[in-house]
């Protein structure tokens, strides 16, 4: 039987459902973190705007309580980035993680040089289980320790081969900008898995984040050469094809809404996991508004969705006590998008100023002729 084929609109509602952006949703948000096989956090406030796009009633407490009790953690992950991941995730995909981290260390660093990588790892080790400390305390360490070497590359060395994750403070979003780091498995108080467990975090892939391509899960996890693992589960997994004829896989019972679903109006944070969980993202955002939410610093910025896809940007402006919405449209907005976006908008700034004073939102702007 001729495999079926997926329009674009069709895979952004199946996305949207898996990222749970079509209604919020009444879960536990370790259960919605492990479904988003995690959130990344390269700063802290990201992942609590992330978990409010998706849970009904969630607030600030719910995840801090998580961090205060080791139930989430923040360290390197997919694509050698900072996530926000349950502690059963972190332990069961941080080994499987590790080729990609390795690979990525010897491309960043190149010529400059590093000593005996075990012997970096046992220092560094050594140096954050005796207390959580920073790695500017690192870099300290490492000169003083090995006189004459490149600290900063040692440094890096050590952040990409031995597992850390990031102490969190009593601070608003959970951490502060410059976190303590400690080893992982003294963290947790558990030993990390060293097995290898592509093929499972392929299925979590594809449960958060298909139908997708070999190539989507590649650019999404940093992994290479993942066609034999979806060849290994192919028996198990359902395929479609795109409109340009590449090859989706997919689980055979997970959600894929009619294309004709309605999606609400959501508010985006920095780097969301919708925007960075494939190689090919048009069914979530237009290809020529790619270049409008990154940033020469590598940053993507906050987003907000209109009928499921990228319409523009948004900042939250504060001025001492007063806090307004400013958004950056690029298409031009019906009348009733606009209120859509004014009643989810003043929820969005009521969640992120909440306990800072008087919040009055600013309607949405009205946008230059669509771009």
């Amino acid at each position: 039987m001729p495999e079926k084929t997926l329009t674009k609109r069709a895979l952004n509602r199946a996305t949207l459902a898996r990222q749970l952006l079509l209604e919020r949703r009444k879960m536990k948000p370790v259960a919605v973190i492990e479904q988003l096989v995690g959130l990344q956090a390269q700063i802290p406030r990201p992942p609590f705007i992330g978990l409010w796009s998706r849970i009904e009633g969630f607030q600030r407490q719910d995840l801090l309580k998580l961090i205060a009790r080791h139930d989430v953690v923040r360290g390197t992950m997919m694509r050698g980035t900072i996530h926000l991941m349950s502690r059963g995730d972190y332990a069961k995909f941080r080994a499987t993680m590790q080729p990609m981290l390795s690979q990525g260390s010897t491309q960043v660093l190149k010529d400059r040089k590093a000593l005996d990588r075990d012997e970096l790892v046992a220092c560094g080790r050594a140096f954050f289980d005796e207390a959580p400390r920073t790695f500017d305390g690192l870099r300290d360490h490492l000169a003083e320790r090995f006189p004459g070497c490149d600290e900063r590359a040692c440094a890096y060395t050590v952040r990409m081969h031995l597992p850390l994750v990031m102490v969190p403070s009593e601070t608003r979003w959970g951490w502060t900008g410059a976190a303590d780091f400690a080893v992982a498995e003294s963290w947790l108080g558990e030993r990390l898995d060293l097995s290898d467990e592509r093929k499972a975090l392929a299925l979590r892939y594809l449960a958060g984040f298909g139908p997708a391509s070999v190539a989507d899960m590649q650019n999404w996890s940093g992994l290479k050469n993942l066609r034999g693992v979806f060849e290994e589960l192919r028996p198990k997994l359902k395929t479609f094809r795109d409109e340009k004829g590449r090859e989706l896989f997919d689980l055979p019972k997970a959600p894929r809404p009619d294309e004709d679903v309605e999606a609400p109006v959501r508010f985006l944070p920095d780097y969301d996991n919708v925007l960075l969980g494939h190689a090919d993202r048009s069914r979530v955002i237009a290809e020529e508004h790619r270049k409008r939410i990154a940033t020469a610093n590598l940053m993507v910025l906050p987003t907000f969705l209109v009928d499921g896809v990228v319409a523009g940007t948004w900042k939250i402006q504060r001025e001492k006590n007063d806090a307004t919405l400013a958004i950056n449209p690029f298409v031009k907005l019906s009348k009733e998008t606009k209120d859509e976006l004014e009643e989810e908008g003043q929820k969005l700034v009521g969640f992120v100023e909440a306990g800072l004073g008087p919040r009055p939102t600013s309607p949405p702007a009205d946008p230059s002729p669509a771009c």
